[in-house]
Formats: C-alpha cells, sequence, structure tokens
C-alpha cells in the first residue's frame, strides 16, 4: 500500500481509503446507550470522532503502541460493575476501576494524548451470550482492531468471540451506526 506523507506526530496516513485487513461493516443508524449521551455532556472530547483522518497506517510501531496501552489500562484499572447494580449505566473516565466502557473510553482518552486521531477511536457496543459489553475499536490499514478490558492482546475484530452491533460514525460521534 503507498502510503501519503508523515503527520506532525509521526503517523504515516495511507493514501487509499480502504483497510487493506477486514473492517467492520456499518449498515444505517443505530441507538446509542443511553448512558452514552451524559457521559457526552460532560466530556465531549472523548466522544468526539473529529478529524480528516478514516484510518492509520499501522506501523509496527504504532501496533506496539496500541498493545501497551490496552495492557496499561487493564493492569491500571480494577474491574467493577457500576454502584448498586441497579440496571442502570454510568459511563466515565476511571481513575482506579470501572466497568467496560470506562476501560474503552481511558483507551481513547490514552490514545489521543499519544496523537492518535479521534476519527480513528471508535466506541463500540456488543453481545457474548446475554451480556452487553463496550470496547475501543481503531480503524487501521490493517483493518478494524479491537481494544478489550477481557485480554490484554489488540485483536481483529472478526477473531473476538463478540457479537458486534453499533458503534460511533466516524463522520459524528453522536451518531452511532448498526454493524
Amino acid at each position: 500500500m503507498e502510503t501519503g506523507a508523515l503527520s506532525a506526530r509521526g503517523f504515516a496516513y495511507p493514501s487509499q481509503a480502504m483497510p487493506s485487513g477486514p473492517a467492520m461493516t456499518t449498515s444505517g443508524r443505530a441507538f446509542a446507550p443511553p448512558a452514552f449521551y451524559s457521559f457526552c455532556a460532560n466530556e465531549p472530547v472523548l466522544c468526539g470522532t473529529q478529524g480528516e483522518k478514516k484510518l492509520v497506517d499501522l506501523t509496527p510501531q504504532l501496533h506496539a503502541q496500541l498493545e501497551r496501552v490496552n495492557k496499561s489500562v487493564n493492569r491500571r484499572i480494577r474491574e467493577r460493575a457500576d454502584p448498586g447494580n441497579t440496571g442502570a449505566d454510568k459511563w466515565e473516565l476511571p481513575a482506579t476501576e470501572g466497568d467496560c466502557e470506562d476501560f474503552a473510553i481511558l483507551k481513547k482518552a490514552e490514545l489521543m494524548k499519544r496523537g492518535w486521531p479521534a476519527s480513528v477511536l471508535l466506541l463500540t457496543v456488543a453481545t457474548m451470550g446475554n451480556e452487553g459489553h463496550t470496547v475501543l475499536t481503531v480503524r487501521t490499514s490493517n483493518g478494524d482492531l479491537v481494544l478489550d478490558n477481557r485480554v490484554n492482546r489488540v485483536k481483529d475484530w472478526s477473531s473476538t468471540p463478540y457479537r458486534y452491533f453499533a458503534r460511533q460514525s466516524q463522520t459524528d460521534g453522536s451518531q452511532w451506526q448498526r454493524v
């Protein structure tokens, strides 16, 4: 694949718009998880998907950075269900503990601090059995990769055990699309 110029942060952007590996196929609008809206009112930058880039050319160095961020957040944050276990979900940027969407939000924040464009970092919801789950999808030239609080290795989305049903739109972070 031919690559375009390097950005100021050292990212090489592909000159083609299509990923070379497997990508999630989206079709039409989906409902966002209800807690997403209240979170976005407080943290609009972390809900955004602004940016011109739709894929990052995944170099070995950038892949290693994804792996480091995934492992670091998984080790630093203790997993816990939302307080009260009332079924009401609360999305937040975790300091010491959180549930799956909190892990995904922190991973997005960490990658954005390192210069990753918000437009390739998409909150994504899935199910496994009867349980809902949230991960961070990263759009790359090698396809869509998933950072998950349940595993320390970054995986191709199609090799995970989940049934994906919605993710943030790359053109408008307040909108979600069916997967």
